[in-house]
């Protein structure tokens, strides 16, 4: 028994606390990490700009075998790449997804630059 629900039991029946439902709680979604979007100058998101939007869901590619970075997470607009999340940011978002965890991510700033690091950035959420 986990110890939320260990509590809920012992105080609810007391008469000491009322409790949500544990729905409630299911439903809300919690900020990890905002990031840049890494690598925009090298794949699809010039070709799709015009398209991008704010609050626009982002897909999350765990690359595990990437030659390059072995917590590669790829960033994809529909069937578009729009880059990775930055290597330096990236361990915890790829140990979540090898572990199956729901992570969702969505475009959180969109900037007319010319440096490709301050183009796109994106918000990644545990829900």
């Amino acid at each position: 028994m986990n110890r939320r629900i260990f509590f809920q039991r012992l105080l609810g029946g007391l008469g000491l606390i009322t409790v949500a439902p544990a729905v409630a709680i299911a439903n809300r979604t919690v900020l990890i990490q905002e990031s840049p979007v890494a690598g925009f100058q090298f794949h699809e998101g010039e070709f799709v700009w015009s398209s991008l939007k704010v609050g626009k869901a982002l897909t999350l590619v765990r690359e595990a075998d990437n030659v390059h970075d072995s917590n590669a997470v790829a960033v994809y607009c529909h069937t578009d790449q729009l880059g990775y999340v930055p290597r330096v940011e990236n361990t915890a978002v790829a140990q979540m997804l090898d572990r199956g965890e729901h992570l969702e991510a969505s475009i959180s700033k969109l900037n007319e630059t010319d440096d490709p690091w301050d183009r796109v950035w994106l918000k990644v959420f545990v829900a």
